[in-house]
Formats: C-alpha cells, structure tokens, sequence
C-alpha cells in the first residue's frame, strides 16, 4: 500500500486546510486509516482516524475542529482541520492498516507527511 499527502501549507491561526490522502497498491476496503503529526523535537501524535465501518476518533486537542472522512470508491482519505491553531503546526501523516489500531501510531503502512504550519 502507498500513500501519499497532500493539502498542506502555512495559514493564519483561525484559519482552515484541508489534507487529502490517495491510498494505491493493494488496497482494502477493510483498512482502518489514520491521520498523525509530529512537531519537532515531539513524538508522533494521533489526531484523528476512521474505521471501514465509518466510526471515527479524534484527539481531544482536535475535538471539533478537525473532521476525518474518507472515499473507499476513491482510495481517498481528507482530513478537514478548521481553526487552526498555532499548535497544530506538524507534519501531517497518513496512515492505513488492517488492524484498528485508531490513535496508536502502529500501523504498517505510512505516507510521507505534509507540512502545515499556523502562523501570523
């Protein structure tokens, strides 16, 4: 499985991006997804991550403000972060795995990460 991120860049604190994620390779439509980050000098942090079945899971850090959806019919997996904050600057991963493992930042297969930066 390969994915690959797209949709970052610098915004204003309360301003909105949204990340995209294409999913190709042997996909499954069984795969839970998940979007992860990782500030410097900080571990990696799940954020937000979604089941087949469309249950989804947020951090309490993004709870409101980030939504996690996902296409199966297009391998697509779009994370819409709204009122940004200065703290949510990382680098933005996505993540696909057969296993659940929702915030756990153990899944097998990983993108390259997208830069999102919140500044004035």
């Amino acid at each position: 499985v390969q994915l690959v991120e797209s949709g970052g860049g610098s915004v204003q604190p309360g301003g909105s991006l949204t990340l995209s994620c294409a999913a190709s390779g042997h996909t499954d439509l069984r795969y839970c997804m998940g979007w992860f980050r990782q500030a410097p000098g900080k571990g990696r942090e799940g954020v937000a991550a979604i089941l087949p079945n469309g249950y989804t899971e947020y951090a309490n850090s993004v709870l409101g403000r980030f939504t996690i959806s996902r296409d199966n019919a297009k391998n697509t997996l779009t994370l819409q972060m709204n009122s940004l904050k200065a703290e949510d600057t990382a680098t933005y991963y996505c993540a696909a795995d057969r296993v659940a493992w929702l915030l756990l930042p153990r899944y097998n297969y990983w993108g390259r990460g997208t830069q999102v930066t919140v500044s004035s």
